[in-house]
C-alpha cells in the first residue's frame, strides 16, 4: 500500500513537472539544441568526425523541430513558403556541403526567437484570464419566495439581486434599495470609494464595502463595462503594427528570391555559363548559405536582449524588443493619476480648528472615532494622528457607523459626528472661517471631511492624493525631449486641474472611464502617430493595451501589469526618459546591423556569381558578419 502510495506521489510530482515546463518546451530545446551544437564542434576539433556529425543531426532535430513543424504547416495552409523554410533548407545546404556546425547554428539562432514568440503569446493569454477572475460567477438572486446562488451567466435584464458588504457587484445596475459605499477602483481608478444610493449605477467587478444592496440588473453578464475593458483588451492585442505587417510581407517576397534564385542557380550557369555540374550545384549551395539572414536576425536580436539586459539593471523591464523600438518613436505620453502620478492613497494634508487651543484634543478625540472605520480617509486620518501627537487613542463610550456618510460617537459623554460636509451642516451653519477655508482646499482638489461636537462645528479636514516626490522631474524630462504629456483620469474636474498643475502635466482630461481613456488615447494616436499610456490599474488595461507602448507602475494592479509592454519595476517615472533614450540607442545600432549585414550579404552573392568566392571564404564572411554586429550590439550593455 505505501509502495502505491509512494508511486501515485511521485507520477503527480512528474506530472506537475511537466506542467510547468509545458509553456517553456521551445526555449528548452533551443538550449539544448546550443548544448549538441557545442558539443559537436568540440568532437569534431577532437578527430570525432562521424560522432560529431549525429550530434549535429541531434541538435538540427531538436532546435528545429518546432519551427520546422510551424514551417510546415503555415506553407500548407497558406500554401505558400515562409522564412521557416528557408532556414531548414539553408540549414539542409550547410549540412550537406560539410558544413554541419554552420547549420546548425541558424536552427539554434531560429529556435530562439520562436521560443521568445511563444513566451510573448502565453503572456498574452495569462492578462486577459487575470481579468476574467476579477468578475464573480455566482450571484444572489431574489425570488418572491426567498434567495437564490446562481450563475452569473443565467441573470436577466430586470432581475433582482442581493450584493452584501465585502462582495464584488456581479453585473452592471442600479440600486433599488440601501446605500453604500462602492470601491471603483476597478472601473474608474479613483482610489476614494463613492457613496452609492437609490437609482444609481453599479458596475460589475466593484467592491460593495459596507452596506447590503438590492440591485436591479440593467445588463446581461456578457454586456458589462467589466467585459468591455476585457473586449478592449483583447481587440487591442489582436491588432497588428505597421512593422509587424512590413516583416510579413518582406519574409514572402525574401523566401521567393532566394528560392527562385537558387533554384536558377541549379541548372542556368550549366547551359548559359559551361559551368560544370559540380560547380553548378557548390555554387547554389553556397548562395543558399550567405543568402540565409543570419546576419540579419543577429543584427536585431542581440542588440534587443542587450538593451532589454541594460533596462532590468535600472528597473525598467521590457516585455518584448518591438516595444522597446517602439519606445524610441513616441511623440506624447498620456498618464493615469491615481498611482501613476500620484501615490495612489489619501493623505490628510489639513487639521483646521476654529479653537486652535484644543486642536491637539480634537485631533486625538478625532482619530480615535476613525480608528473604528475602515474606509480609506479614515486609515489616512488615523495615521495623520499617530504622526502628529503621541497620547494613546480614546476608546468610545458608544459608536455608530452612517453608511456612505460619516460616523457617529460619544466620548466622556460628549456627541461627536465625522463625515461628509452634507452630513455635518444638516442642522448647522459653518463659521465664515471655516467656510472659506473649505472652498479653497476644495478648489485645490481635496477631499473635505468636517467634524462637530454637540452640534457644533469644531474644524475640517483635508486628505488629498499625494503626487509623486519624482512626478515633477520625470515629467520635466519628458517636456525637456519634446514629448506631449496628458493626464487621462476619472477624478472630478477640480482635482484633475490641481493634479496637473502640480505635476506640471501639459494637459488634462477628468471623468474619463475606460471606455473614454481608450477613445482618448486613440485620439493621441491619431494626432501624435506614437502614444505611451502609462497606468497602474484595472481600468487602465484597455488604454495600456491601445497605446503604441503601455508602460505599468511596478505596485500596480496584476491585470495592468500583464498587460503592460514595459513595467517600472521601482515605480521610478523617471526611467521612462531612460528608456527612451535606451530605445533610440538601440534603434541606431540596429539600422547599423542590418546596413551591415545586408552589404556584406549582397557583397557575398555578387563574388559567388563571378565565382571568386570559394565555400571556406563565404561561411568566413556569412559568420564573421554576424559576429560583428552581434559584437555591435553588446555595446548597449553599457549605460
Amino acid at each position: 500500500m505505501e509502495g502505491n502510495v509512494l508511486v501515485q506521489k511521485q507520477s503527480q510530482s512528474s506530472s506537475q513537472l511537466f506542467e510547468k515546463l509545458l509553456p517553456h518546451i521551445e526555449l528548452i530545446a533551443a538550449i539544448t539544441s546550443g548544448v549538441f551544437i557545442l558539443i559537436g564542434w568540440l568532437l569534431s576539433k577532437g578527430g570525432y568526425e562521424t560522432t560529431s556529425i549525429t550530434i549535429f543531426i541531434l541538435s538540427f532535430i531538436i532546435g528545429g523541430f518546432a519551427k520546422a513543424k510551424e514551417g510546415i504547416e503555415e506553407t500548407i495552409a497558406n500554401k505558400e513558403l515562409n522564412v521557416e523554410m528557408l532556414m531548414i533548407f539553408a540549414a539542409t545546404g550547410s549540412a550537406i556541403i560539410g558544413y554541419w556546425i554552420e547549420g546548425a547554428i541558424l536552427i539554434f539562432i531560429f529556435a530562439m526567437s520562436g521560443a521568445l514568440e511563444t513566451y510573448t503569446m502565453n503572456k498574452s493569454k495569462k492578462e486577459i484570464s487575470s481579468l476574467m477572475e476579477l468578475q464573480p460567477e455566482e450571484a444572489l438572486l431574489i425570488h418572491e419566495d426567498g434567495e437564490e446562488l446562481v450563475h452569473v451567466s443565467t441573470l436577466q435584464i430586470g432581475d433582482k439581486i442581493l450584493v452584501k458588504p465585502g462582495e464584488r457587484v456581479p453585473s452592471d445596475g442600479i440600486i433599488v434599495y440601501g446605500q453604500t459605499t462602492i470601491d471603483e477602483a476597478t472601473i474608474t481608478g479613483e482610489s476614494i470609494p463613492v457613496t452609492k444610493g437609490l437609482s444609481e449605477e453599479v458596475y460589475a467587478g466593484t467592491v460593495n464595502m459596507n452596506g447590503a444592496i438590492k440591485v436591479e440588473i440593467t445588463k446581461k453578464a456578457d454586456e458589462t463595462l467589466f467585459q468591455k475593458i476585457i473586449q478592449l483588451v483583447q481587440s487591442a492585442q489582436s491588432e497588428k503594427s505597421p512593422s509587424q505587417l512590413f516583416i510579413e510581407n518582406f519574409e514572402g517576397k525574401y523566401v521567393k528570391i532566394v528560392l527562385l534564385t537558387v533554384a536558377l542557380m541549379l541548372f542556368l550557369p550549366h547551359f548559359l555559363l559551361g559551368w560544370s555540374w559540380n560547380e553548378t550545384f557548390y555554387r547554389a549551395m553556397i548562395l543558399l548559405v550567405v543568402a540565409s539572414p543570419c546576419a540579419l536576425v543577429a543584427s536585431i536580436m542581440p542588440a534587443t536582449l542587450s538593451a532589454i539586459s541594460n533596462g532590468a539593471r535600472q528597473g525598467i523591464l521590457f516585455k518584448g524588443g518591438v516595444h522597446l523600438e517602439n519606445l524610441g518613436h513616441i511623440k506624447a505620453i498620456a498618464f493615469d493619476k491615481t498611482g501613476t502620478l500620484t501615490k495612489g492613497r489619501p493623505e490628510v494634508t489639513d487639521f483646521i480648528t476654529l479653537h486652535t487651543q484644543h486642536r491637539d484634543d480634537y485631533l486625538r478625540i478625532v482619530g480615535s472615532i476613525e480608528n473604528h472605520a475602515n474606509h480609506p480617509l479614515a486609515t489616512a486620518i488615523v495615521s495623520y494622528t499617530k504622526e502628529e501627537q503621541s497620547s494613546p487613542l480614546i476608546e468610545p463610550e458608544s459608536i455608530e457607523d452612517v453608511p456612505g456618510w460619516g460616523i457617529k460617537a460619544v466620548i466622556n459623554g460628549v456627541t461627536w459626528k465625522i463625515g461628509k460636509p452634507s452630513f455635518i451642516l444638516n442642522n448647522n451653519e459653518l463659521a465664515p472661517e471655516l467656510k472659506e477655508q473649505q472652498e479653497t482646499l476644495a478648489s485645490n482638489g481635496k477631499t473635505i471631511v468636517l467634524f462637530e461636537r454637540d452640534h457644533e462645528v469644531c474644524g475640517l479636514i483635508a486628505l488629498k492624493d499625494q503626487v509623486r516626490q519624482e512626478t515633477k522631474a520625470a515629467v520635466k524630462q519628458l517636456n525637456d525631449q519634446g514629448i506631449y504629456t496628458i493626464m487621462l483620469t476619472g477624478d472630478s474636474q477640480s482635482t484633475a486641474q490641481a493634479i496637473s498643475t502640480e505635476a506640471n502635466v501639459e494637459d488634462f482630461i477628468a471623468e474619463c472611464l475606460p471606455e473614454k481613456k481608450v477613445d482618448h488615447v486613440k485620439e493621441l494616436r491619431n494626432q501624435y502617430q506614437q502614444v505611451a499610456m502609462v497606468g497602474d490599474g484595472i481600468n487602465d488595461a484597455p488604454a495600456l493595451a491601445t497605446a503604441n507602448v503601455g508602460i505599468a507602475m511596478g505596485e500596480g494592479t496584476d491585470v495592468a501589469l500583464e498587460t503592460a509592454d514595459i513595467v517600472l519595476m521601482k515605480n521610478d517615472l523617471p526611467k521612462i526618459a531612460h528608456a527612451i533614450a535606451l530605445s533610440k540607442r538601440m534603434n541606431t545600432i540596429i539600422k547599423q546591423n542590418i546596413v551591415f549585414s545586408i552589404s556584406v550579404i549582397m557583397l557575398l552573392i555578387c563574388s559567388n556569381f563571378l565565382q571568386i568566392l570559394d565555400l571556406p571564404y563565404g561561411v568566413i564572411g556569412h559568420e564573421g558578419s554576424t559576429i560583428l554586429v552581434i559584437l555591435n550590439s553588446l555595446r548597449l550593455l553599457k549605460n
